[in-house]
């Protein structure tokens, strides 16, 4: 789709759809984000915000776990835990230490030898604020930093910055404390308390949670503020609506319509691909290699420079389903079995649902849900093969296999060129289009002739 030609490209309805990856990542249902972004403006108006300031409230909302995918390997390796099971039930605890201690307790090591679960269990008690900081500020810090880049105020990047940060100074990283914490910081917490208890026990648990952490967590005039607002209307009916996304875009910041030109969509594909590859050590710049070795492969195959430029977004978002993946898989480094090895497959399912739901990204969509097909019909999801693979994802298959193999990964260190390019050619013409490969060797030939 060409951007200069769309003229209707709200930067709220692409950042509400891309949010439903978050959601994935933090293991929230479909629409946390959504629906903390309804309960945090409506509490941002609540309290008489100003315009500007709603707008820069409203797009932190939509974006606040921007930093999520960046503590997830750590996460799964201080305790040996799905990071993203682990990730939705610690948003249930309060931190108080009788929760903390049942929390680590049970999740925990849960599938290794006693050995090795006592192990962890004790570094982690023994260094437990240790921890939970260095999570936390890799998260924020991270967040803050992607959202820098995706052009967004000062104000949202502080914001996210300072989610985790609690009124009595008990929060993380840096123990902010009252008044010195970003208020966007403090209803975006709130509201994403509210919606996390919500769903998983109800609205009475909800407001039981806010009232609770009240004077610790939270302002208590937030907190009298939100119960003020709760009361009113239909509240909790509205927020369970299906159609509460459409109810989220027509708020007053999101009509102020933001649109999205060729230069800033080429900046958010990229901002999130940043979110994809963090989510493991091992992927890190993976999706911006895998862009460029595309954009190489298509520019010698003769494509426009508005087709490159297009195929090179899908190359940059073909592994966001992968934030649906827990690191146990991903980074595990011996065989997956039979049930691990079907998780990694169903990756570029959820690519292709997130992507088809973005109408900027929909022609996308076939492309980062096609990327493991195979000419010979022996690939995943679908076991398309031939001419049923287009011209676009073959492209895409060729690069992604090239850096897979030119990459460290957890099971082997990266190969040199040439010998990926001698494992590449045994796949010609089963998994990899031999056009596209001898592109790439061109691409890559030429590419070297000019730096030498």
């Amino acid at each position: 789709m060409d951007i200069s030609q769309q003229q209707h490209i709200r930067l709220a309805e692409l950042l509400s759809a891309l949010s439903h990856a978050l959601d994935l990542t933090e293991g929230q249902p479909r629409g946390h984000c959504i629906r903390c972004c309804w309960i945090g403006t409506q509490l941002g108006m609540t309290i008489k915000l100003w315009p500007d300031e709603l707008s820069d409230l409203y797009y932190t909302l939509l974006l606040k776990d921007l930093g999520c995918s960046s503590n997830a390997a750590r996460i799964c390796e201080l305790y040996l835990a799905d990071d993203i099971g682990f990730k939705r039930d610690f948003k249930l605890i309060d931190g108080s230490l009788p929760q903390a201690l049942r929390f680590v307790l049970g999740h925990t090591g849960l599938d290794k030898s006693l050995a090795e679960r006592f192990r962890a269990i004790i570094g982690i008690l023994k260094n437990g604020g240790e921890i939970a900081r260095e999570l936390i500020e890799a998260r924020c810090h991270r967040g803050a930093e992607i959202a820098a880049k995706m052009r967004f105020s000062s104000a949202v990047c502080d914001a996210i910055q300072n989610l985790d940060e609690h009124w009595d100074g008990g929060g993380k990283p840096g123990g902010r404390i009252q008044k010195d914490i970003p208020l966007f910081s403090q209803i975006a917490l709130l509201a994403q308390v509210v919606d996390v208890f919500n769903i998983a026990n109800g609205s009475a648990a909800a407001v039981r949670e806010v009232l609770n952490r009240s004077g610790t967590w939270f302002d208590p005039d937030l907190v009298a503020a939100f119960i003020h607002l709760q009361g009113q209307g239909d509240f909790w009916g509205i927020l369970a609506e299906e159609g509460l996304p459409e109810l989220v875009l027509d708020l007053e910041p999101a009509k102020a319509k933001r649109l999205v030109d060729e230069d800033y969509l080429d900046e958010i594909a990229t901002g999130f691909a940043q979110v994809i590859d963090a989510k493991s050590t091992f992927t890190r710049g993976h999706s911006e290699r895998v862009a460029v070795f595309t954009d190489m492969i298509a520019e010698e195959l003769g494509m426009s420079p508005q087709r490159r430029r297009w195929l090179g977004r899908g190359a940059l978002l073909h592994d966001i389903g992968k934030l649906a993946i827990s690191n146990a898989i991903l980074d595990k480094p011996g065989k997956l079995t039979d049930q691990e090895f079907a998780a990694i497959k169903s990756h570029p399912v959820h690519s292709e649902a997130i992507l088809m739901n973005i109408d900027v990204f929909k022609d996308l969509a076939p492309v980062a849900g096609g990327h493991h097909e195979r000419l010979d019909g022996k690939g995943y999801p679908r076991g398309l093969a031939g001419t049923d693979i287009s011209l676009e994802t073959r492209i895409v298959t060729t690069a992604d296999i090239f850096d897979a193999l030119t990459a460290d990964r957890p099971y082997r260190p990266a190969m040199p060129v040439s010998q990926a390019y001698g494992i590449m050619r045994k796949d010609l013409g089963k998994a990899i289009d031999p056009n596209c490969f001898e592109a790439l060797q061109a691409a890559l030939a030429r590419a070297e002739a000019e730096v030498a």
